[in-house]
């Protein structure tokens, strides 16, 4: 899948989030079970869910009590987002299995997917700077200053979306061989993390 595709289906999680616009409304996939497209789709939603997450937190007058809970909720989130990245890997290791990459193959710097979470966070940016860009209570000085970063971020979503498509053309010619290292975030592995295996 190339990113032409990964932002369609991100750009359609993010616009059925902002309907109803609240982080505990419920998740309905739009894609079938067991298809890419419903992996893309669901981590767009973990990704939006969690972008307003980050927002809730930084109420400077949150409650100790909340802010705690809120950051469960993100550490929980920040793991899925993760384990679904890896399932992205999966798609795409299992998508060029039996190709032969050249002697000299190398590496990129980011498995696949890896650069579809940038793409899907580079999606929610420019969602939401267009959402300041847009607004009706504030002055012209901030719309410039909004309006600038977008266009930035529309210039890197086409740089990226370009380096990505780039990518995956190299490891299907056996230009590149993709190479995954695994996360292996430890601090909620209660093996792993010491203020949870020792108590």
């Amino acid at each position: 899948m190339k990113a032409e595709k990964c932002i369609e289906i991100f750009e359609k999680a993010i616009n059925s989030y902002h309907i109803a616009d609240d982080v505990y409304q419920p998740f309905t996939n739009l894609f079938e079970e067991g298809t890419i497209e419903n992996v893309m789709y669901l981590k767009s939603w973990i990704d939006t869910v969690q972008w307003h997450y980050e927002d809730i937190i930084r109420d400077p007058n949150i409650q100790p009590e909340a802010g705690m809970d809120m950051k469960r909720k993100i550490d929980k989130s920040n793991q899925h987002r993760t384990d679904v990245v890896e399932q992205l890997d999966d798609y795409y290791i299992d998508l060029f299995k039996d190709l032969n990459p050249e002697p000299n193959a190398k590496l990129n710097t980011e498995s696949p997917g890896w650069v579809v979470d940038r793409i899907s966070i580079l999606c929610l940016k420019i969602y939401h700077m267009q959402e300041q860009v847009d607004r009706i209570d504030t002055d012209e000085k901030h719309k410039r200053q909004c309006l600038s970063k977008l266009t930035t971020l529309l210039e890197q979503k086409e740089d990226i979306s370009k380096s990505f498509n780039d990518l995956l053309s190299e490891i299907e010619k056996g230009e590149k061989k993709i190479k995954v290292y695994r996360q292996m975030k430890m601090y909620n592995d209660d093996t792993l993390n010491p203020v949870l295996y020792k108590k």
